[in-house]
């Protein structure tokens, strides 16, 4: 005979609390102390027990879901749906976004919706599906500057928050990192090495992040007393890291030193030296951003820049849950510290 369910009361048992207590905790009622929040999830885990969520909607008038946006800006929906999605599935750093994401929802019974926002008719379908109660509330990923739909979101008062700080101010809150500090870092490991002709390939200067990233390595070439450096713009991309390479041994074939903005792009500008004959790191040191899996599939292993993105997801998520059951009120920002990682390429 198969065992039967598990119940509020089984619950409420390994928990130590009373079943209205765990019935609070379920349906998420506010003022219930963090501790005794923690310890029914616990319980809920040990126990196997699962809410039934459609009964618990109703009381709470929440889906258990948020939408996770990818949004950019177009005028042709099939083909910028098709760029994004690729990029998407291509780019280790949005994989890293959807881990940290889940890790802070799933303890929490709540679930992500993956939703793609490159077009008017891709925007408004996530502002009905919010308005309608599909999802509690969006976490956006803006892959363009001109992006409209922070400030979409934000005129229909509905729940959302961001990875990365706008381009224009929105009363929406975000998380960032110090762009500027990491590629600080990166010039003054290139120089610690005895670097002294180095270049930088770009993210795409329309995207905030990489403006920020070329902006700190300049300062700090330059209070270093090299006011003119080497640049190639990229998109984030290997096969843009790899013709951003290109071009600067092109104009600058004694390079000794190259700061490209994201990993992918280390990884392209890593071949296209190879190609050349030139030795990483003995003829040209590397370095990279955002420490994902391409910095330890690259060949040698990039030296880089590490940007916690699950962690940076997992507070977004934090940021949102908190928004939508009324416990912070008002935007905010969080701003997290980037590390140099070094391995091989430099």
């Amino acid at each position: 005979m198969s065992r039967d369910a598990p119940t509020l009361e089984d619950v409420a048992q390994e928990a130590g609390v009373s079943r209205a207590t765990v019935s609070r905790v379920v349906n998420g009622v506010r003022n219930v102390d963090p501790g005794i929040q923690e310890a029914v999830r616990r319980a809920i885990e040990r126990t196997g027990y699962a809410p039934n969520r459609a009964a618990r909607s109703l009381v709470t008038r929440r889906s258990q879901t948020v939408a996770l946006v990818v949004s950019g800006a177009g005028d042709t929906p099939e083909e910028v749906h098709n760029a994004v999605a690729t990029r998407v599935f291509a780019d280790p750093f949005f994989g890293r976004v959807v881990s940290g994401v889940v890790g802070y929802l799933r303890p929490r019974s709540m679930h992500p919706l993956l939703m793609f926002a490159e077009s008017e008719e891709t925007r408004r379908q996530v502002l009905t599906d919010l308005r309608q109660g599909s999802a509690d509330g969006a976490l956006v990923v803006s892959t363009h500057a001109d992006d409209p739909l922070p400030s979409l979101l934000a005129e229909a008062g509905l729940p959302a928050v961001l990875f990365a700080r706008p381009s224009r101010p929105v009363p929406l809150s975000h998380v960032d990192l110090a762009h500027r500090d990491g590629a600080a870092l990166a010039a003054e490991h290139l120089l610690a090495r005895g670097c002294r002709r180095i270049g930088t390939v770009t993210g795409p200067l329309d995207v905030a992040a990489s403006r920020e990233r070329l902006a700190g390595f300049r300062d700090t070439m330059a209070r270093r007393g090299y006011p003119s450096v080497p640049v190639a713009e990229g998109g984030f991309t290997l096969d843009t890291g790899a013709s951003a390479m290109s071009a600067l041994l092109a104009e600058h074939p004694d390079l000794d030193g190259v700061f490209a903005a994201n990993d992918l792009m280390a990884q392209g500008a890593c071949q296209v030296l190879r190609e050349h004959g030139r030795h990483v790191p003995t003829d040209v040191a590397v370095i990279g951003f955002d420490d994902s899996s391409a910095a330890l599939g690259c060949r040698p292993a990039l030296t880089t820049v590490r940007q916690p993105v699950e962690e940076m997801a997992a507070a977004m998520a934090r940021l949102l849950d908190e928004e939508i059951r009324g416990v912070r009120r008002g935007a905010t920002s969080l701003i997290f510290e980037p590390e140099l990682v070094v391995r091989e390429s430099a």
